[in-house]
């Protein structure tokens, strides 16, 4: 399978902010947010892995600052890293008020999809190229959120998360 760049799959995506995305502050709600995240993420994955996908796991979501009712949302996302059959997506969230003319930071997140075949069964994807200086950090910074994932969901003990140990062992 050959690989694939970064920027063949990277998507974004932007809404308004309509009264009924909004909770009684005035601020998009968190769920609305969550929801058009999980469908760019899933645009990144199905582009990448030319397949259906689904969402395995979503990494911590921290709202920094709200969206206020009338403002648009940019949602950036992009592969990071591919797996044997998952493949974890970075999204960035942004904030645009037209009218006072500024862009803000709201959030970001990392997902996890796994790709599908017919049968509905996980399926290879291709492996990821970074090309960038920030891909090539992102790159390398995937495996050890990968292990953590699975290491929260009790698939992969705290010994055998190789990547994660060398953080906190010195080297002899």
């Amino acid at each position: 399978m050959e690989a694939k760049r970064v920027s063949e799959s990277y998507t974004v995506m932007n809404e308004l902010v309509l009264p009924n995305d909004t909770n009684t502050f005035g601020n998009l709600m968190g769920g609305r947010l969550m929801y058009w995240m999980d469908i760019a993420a899933g645009i990144v994955a199905v582009r990448h892995s030319n397949a259906p996908c689904m969402t395995a796991s979503v990494d911590n979501i921290s709202f920094k600052t709200p969206i206020k009712l009338g403002n648009l949302v940019r949602i950036e996302a992009k592969i990071t890293r591919a797996f044997n059959t998952s493949m974890e997506i970075h999204l960035k969230v942004w904030g645009e008020d037209s009218l006072h003319q500024y862009k803000y930071e709201s959030n970001e997140a990392y997902l996890t999809f796994v790709a599908l075949d017919p049968n509905n069964k996980p399926r290879a994807v291709a492996p990821v190229i970074p090309e960038t200086e920030d891909e090539q950090a992102m790159y390398e910074g995937a495996l050890r959120r990968r292990q953590l994932r699975l290491i929260l969901g009790g698939k992969l003990k705290p010994d055998d998360a190789s990547e994660l140990k060398a953080l906190f062992t010195k080297n002899s």
